[in-house]
């Protein structure tokens, strides 16, 4: 079976490309069927350097793309210095054939290109990276007039799955923190991690945010979920200038 992605519908300009991908079509097996591109997950690492090489050659990508080691936090890299040596959560690439990337299995992978084409991000964003504040890092670290970006916000865990505690509604203040979040009788809340993430992009100035519709806890077929699984793979979302 070959592999499949989501291309994001948001209006960059040609030399601006993206994909999120689908979890079929790869050669691990178990948990991590089939295309895990996780090398962190307990997978066989030759399954996952093969279906790293299936992706990098059906996509046709420019190179291999920098796999970042996260953590849930704000640190931010630019890929022109090189592959970063410390833990990331963001990367940002200025020139042709570098290709950042974000695993995800819930979490809100949220790509950024400037309105030129000169430049893109990709940052991970679950909860605690956006209480941090992963987004606002990458937006500073690009260095662009926010009204000059465009963000897209990729496939995560839906608000009807994502029950969370007192402490993850505690972290986050704002516009459009309190409608992300409703309560329930047990004393907890479903969050709304797309919402939250579009709120803070938008606070930041960057009027042209998209978001898919996709929920990874949803949709078992297209999407590895450590919310709905536990232990799992990982896809990937890629951004890279042509």
């Amino acid at each position: 079976m070959s592999i499949e992605w989501l291309t994001p519908d948001w209006p960059v300009p040609p030399s601006v490309r993206a994909l999120s991908t689908w979890r079929g079509g790869g050669v691990s097996g178990g948990a991590f069927a089939s295309l895990n591109l996780g090398d962190h997950v307990g997978d066989d690492p030759g399954a996952v350097a093969r279906n790293r090489r299936t992706l990098q050659d059906a996509a046709r990508l420019p190179a291999e793309p920098v796999w970042l080691r996260q953590v849930h936090g704000t640190r931010v890299v630019d890929l022109g210095a090189g592959v970063p040596d410390a833990p990331a959560d963001a990367a940002i690439a200025r020139r042709r054939g570098q290709v950042a990337a974000i695993l995800t299995a819930d979490c809100l992978p949220v790509l950024i290109a400037t309105e030129d084409g000169e430049a893109v991000a990709a940052a991970h964003a679950g909860w605690r990276g956006l209480a941090a504040g992963v987004l606002e890092a990458t937006v500073r670290a690009l260095g662009v007039p926010p009204r000059r970006l465009i963000a897209w916000i990729g496939p995560g865990i839906g608000r009807k799955h994502y029950e969370v505690g007192p402490e993850v509604r505690a972290a986050f203040e704002g516009p459009g923190a309190e409608p992300a979040f409703r309560p329930n009788a047990r004393g907890r809340y479903f969050a709304d991690l797309p919402a939250l993430a579009r709120a803070r992009l938008e606070a930041l100035g960057i009027e042209q945010v998209g978001v898919t519709a996709d929920c990874t806890y949803s949709d078992a077929n297209r999407y590895f979920s450590h919310r709905r699984d536990g232990h799992c793979g990982r896809q990937a979302t890629l951004v890279w200038l042509d």
